[in-house]
């Protein structure tokens, strides 16, 4: 009745969006600073370039018989297609791309918005998140929450040959500095396991077929930190360290929102958080016979909504993209020095080495199966058994 209810709702964005209010302070955009007074255009340019996820209708029914629509429910799960798509623009394109209407883009750039189209056959489609959310107990058509969608992402990357990105998501708020580096560096896999997963890529997640996945060399990193800053609300600790990661040269930005009400926030200003809003109700857009795709409704091209930090709800998942070791290695002297350095309640911890107490970690690959749908899932799960059963105990 929830999914009959939402099926044919179209939200649509308010009228009226406040303006950014005149200020010296700097405005933070995923590692890029803006001032206000002398380059809102700059920004606003800046905005409407992320990739902008929002429900949709009128697809093919998920799972062939299930909803053709994920308003009321696909929200988280369109904010983690957002998070990733910024790091697949960061890997293939540069953060400094923009994206202007109607002008020629790479072909990159459509290669990158074909992954997220509402279709079974493209690798992180809400068709993907949804089934592969299944192996996570979560049903078809029910809310993810940013830990959820975070391990989704991180089973389904193992079939993304093109953009070979090493997902690492954080255990009980430790970021293990020797696991990542394991992986990242973990080598190619074998002619026959190669053979195997790219039947697999074809069949069950489409247009992504490999062409330089099996390259020795640091494979890039997205890495995805779920927290939880406080019990009912967020901790005011955690403010100032919270914001300190919008400005790294890494940053992806955040999951998180309201209960039940997912935002995508990429920066701040002040003690306000900026974020994009998937509750927006559009039509499924296909590809075109040339294979690009009009590509107007995934860019939101007005002022982006802004919240105050303390009304957040306190379970997020930051996330940041390594395409180089330096870009890590970076990454991990930033932490030390802007998020640990005075902090007594520690947002998350950064080690050197895996904890002793902890099952030994096993850099994921792809499982050699030739099937999709749930003997997909169901295969996919083994891999992470050893981690789930930890996860359990650990709570």
């Amino acid at each position: 009745s929830v999914l009959s209810r939402y099926e044919n709702q179209i939200t649509l964005l308010s009228d009226y969006l406040e303006e950014f209010p005149e200020t010296d302070e700097p405005v933070w955009i995923l590692g890029r600073q803006h001032h206000l007074n002398t380059d809102k255009s700059k920004l606003l340019l800046d905005v409407s370039a992320r990739l902008w996820f929002t429900y949709r209708r009128k697809f093919s029914p998920i799972g062939g018989t299930g909803p053709s629509s994920d308003a009321g429910w696909g929200c988280m799960l369109r904010c983690g297609q957002m998070m990733l798509a910024q790091a697949l623009v960061c890997r293939h394109l540069g953060r400094d791309w923009q994206w202007e209407k109607h002008k020629k883009q790479p072909e990159e750039y459509h290669r990158i918005l074909r992954c997220f189209l509402d279709r079974k056959d493209c690798c992180y489609s809400i068709h993907q998140m949804a089934q592969m959310g299944v192996g996570e107990g979560k049903s078809i058509g029910e809310w993810f929450g940013p830990n959820t969608v975070a391990q989704v992402l991180k089973k389904l990357a193992l079939f993304d040959e093109w953009n070979s990105l090493a997902v690492y998501v954080s255990m009980d708020n430790t970021v293990v500095i020797e696991d990542i580096k394991k992986m990242c560096w973990s080598p190619p896999q074998s002619s026959g396991v190669a053979h195997s997963s790219a039947h697999l890529h074809r069949s069950a997640l489409g247009r992504n077929k490999n062409t330089a996945g099996f390259c020795t060399g640091w494979k890039p990193l997205l890495l995805i930190i779920p927290l939880r800053l406080g019990i009912n609300h967020i901790n005011p600790v955690y403010i100032d360290a919270f914001k300190e990661c919008f400005k790294m040269p890494q940053s992806l930005g955040a999951l998180g929102g309201k209960p039940n009400n997912a935002y995508y926030f990429i920066g701040f200003l002040g003690n306000e958080l900026i974020y994009l809003d998937p509750h927006t109700t559009q039509s499924f857009v296909d590809l075109e016979e040339n294979g690009t795709v009009d590509d107007e409704s995934f860019h939101c091209q007005q002022a982006p909504h802004r919240m105050k930090i303390m009304n957040l709800d306190p379970s997020v998942a930051l996330g940041f993209f390594c395409k180089e070791e330096c870009d890590f290695d970076n990454w991990c002297s930033l932490v030390q020095k802007e998020i640990l350095k005075q902090q007594s309640l520690r947002m998350f911890e950064l080690v050197q080495k895996h904890p002793p107490h902890w099952p030994p970690f096993i850099p994921p690959t792809k499982p050699e199966v030739t099937t999709t749908g749930a003997e997909l899932i169901e295969s996919t799960d083994k891999l992470f058994e050893l981690e789930e059963e930890f996860e359990i105990l650990s709570v």
